[in-house]
């Protein structure tokens, strides 16, 4: 795919993690960007305005939608500061606690883990389409890239921007491309909705959680750009994690030689499966892509953003108390006064980059270059 500008030194992009309610953690890093933003270029400023392409994976996927959705100015739907305020009002009714949580023993929970998703998803399925009505993929003010996972095929489906103006079988709404990308196994309901394509035929769709394919999505929107990346542009890439429980040590080959199917679905509230998919496809995304920018020596055009400290319910995908919700603020806020770290290829963990400041004075640098890219197209 190429996307027509001769007038650029680089392709700009922006990756977003899945991880539920984690979505507060780069709702924070990315209001803190586009406030840097508006230092450069005053207060109308949007994320969108900078990236080629935004990709992002399940709560990734929303967070994606919202800041590159048009509202009826056709401008973005939120400003990158409004994020977080649509996770503190929305997620304790998306992740209800009193009904599932609070409320239930061990043995009730422990049998409701296996009698259907443990929420119903009727409040995300009504505010995702009372939020973006008839909006299609192919309407986003940039070019967006966004997972789901068809249970029917068993195959990644990944929606675009490029196929929803390319292909109008791939023109699904954006509401049910939310709900499908966020439709966590266990959590959520399986998402089902079909299209036309050009011929009136009808194209269907049974999907779940972009997580369990591309949970990380940043070599995905890499691949997306490989056109421009073989026409010699060079690439600026903005990864933010949703965190991880890396130090808490949550498992051990001990306990989990005795394990047996259901123990690996679901151990003391605890769902090791779903952790291990999640975290593997997140930390060997970054192996990979740090590989890549290591071996075109161009390490510092592409910065990752993780916490790797979350234990407890601060892990959680889904505990949407106030107290937790206002945690994760917390976490995200002190990651901006943490030094830049890269991934250690052999340990996993996140190492401090010596000489580069912190995570806060790194957004500041990439927002001058994404401020310097634009005016550099635009002049």
């Amino acid at each position: 795919m190429a996307f027509g500008l001769t007038k650029r030194k680089m392709v700009t992009v922006l990756s977003i993690d899945g991880g539920g309610i984690r979505g507060i953690i780069p709702g924070t890093l990315l209001a803190n960007l586009e406030s840097k933003l508006q230092e450069l270029d005053g207060p109308g400023a949007r994320i969108a305005d900078y990236f080629d392409v935004i990709a992002g994976t399940s709560t990734g996927g929303l967070v994606t939608t919202m800041l590159a959705a048009p509202n009826k100015n056709n401008r973005p739907m939120y400003a990158a500061k409004d994020i977080n305020n649509f996770y503190l009002q929305h997620t304790p009714k998306i992740f209800p606690q009193t009904s599932r949580r609070c409320c239930m023993d061990t043995v009730t929970r422990f049998i409701g883990a296996f009698s259907g998703p443990k929420y119903d998803g009727k409040y995300l399925r009504s505010l995702t389409k009372e939020l973006l009505g008839d909006l299609t993929i192919k309407q986003t003010l940039t070019n967006v890239v966004i997972p789901a996972f068809d249970i029917k095929y068993l195959q990644p489906v990944i929606f675009s921007t490029s196929d929803g103006k390319m292909n109008v079988s791939k023109n699904a709404l954006l509401s049910d491309i939310c709900l499908s990308t966020s439709a966590a196994p266990a959590y959520l309901p399986a998402h089902y909705f079909e299209t036309k394509d050009a011929d009136g035929k009808t194209r269907t769709f049974d999907l779940i959680d972009g997580g369990v394919a591309a949970n990380n999505p940043t070599l995905m929107a890499i691949s997306h750009i490989t056109k421009e990346i073989i026409m010699g542009k060079r690439m600026l890439v903005l990864s933010l994690g949703t965190g991880a429980a890396k130090r808490e040590e949550k498992y051990s080959a001990a306990t989990a030689s005795q394990w047996g199917s259901l123990n690996w679905m679901y151990d003391n509230g605890a769902k090791p499966l779903l952790d291990v998919y999640g975290d593997a496809s997140s930390d060997m995304v970054d192996i990979h892509v740090s590989t890549l920018f290591q071996a075109l020596y161009a390490e510092k055009n592409y910065l990752r953003i993780q916490d790797d400290t979350l234990t407890g319910d601060l892990a959680s995908v889904d505990i949407a108390t106030k107290e937790n919700l206002e945690g994760l603020v917390k976490i995200a806020e002190k990651l901006l006064k943490k030094p830049v770290s890269r991934v250690n290829m052999e340990t996993g963990q996140f190492e401090t980059v010596e000489g580069e400041g912190t995570n806060e004075e790194a957004l500041g640098r990439f927002a001058k270059q994404l401020a310097d890219e634009r005016k550099l197209r635009t002049t």
